[in-house]
């Protein structure tokens, strides 16, 4: 259950480093100062850095076997799932306005980053499958710390 834990976070950091890095590409930071992003900085880069410590910490766990480890990346992952549950809820009401504000996204063009939210270019797939994963991801790394299914 260890490595199936493993390739579920592997596979939710790429969908979330991918998010991070439209968001980052779209002017996500800079709408920090005017407000135009949703999504705070701080959380946005608090959910990255303690999910990829996380990672590190379970895939060290993987190695070594020590149940310690197992249940210090499970500590890690609560405040990874809250940042995220946070971010999701600012993000829907943003991906709600997308429908009703295409005329204004197509009349700034692709280069603007001043009105249109970084996070309004997430494709609803990646966030989905992000999300999932994550809570596939959180479930594996807790039955694993319990000692159930096997290490």
């Amino acid at each position: 259950m260890d490595i199936a834990a493993l390739i579920t976070w592997v596979i939710t950091a790429l969908g979330g480093f991918y998010m991070l890095g439209t968001w980052i590409q779209r002017g996500g930071i800079r709408q920090q100062q005017t407000g135009t992003s949703r999504l705070p900085a701080p959380a946005v880069f608090g959910h990255f850095a303690l999910a990829a410590i996380g990672l590190v910490v379970w895939i060290i766990y993987v190695v070594a076997d020590k149940d310690a480890l197992a249940w210090t990346s499970f500590g890690l992952l609560l405040p990874v799932a809250l940042l995220g549950f946070v971010m999701l809820a600012r993000w829907i009401p943003v991906y709600r306005d997308r429908a009703t504000a295409g005329a204004a996204s197509a009349a700034t063009g692709p280069g603007a980053h001043g009105t249109v939210p970084a996070e309004r270019h997430f494709p609803i797939a990646v966030v989905v499958a992000h999300g999932l994963l994550a809570v596939v991801t959180l479930l594996l790394v807790l039955l694993t710390a319990l000692g159930i299914g096997g290490s």
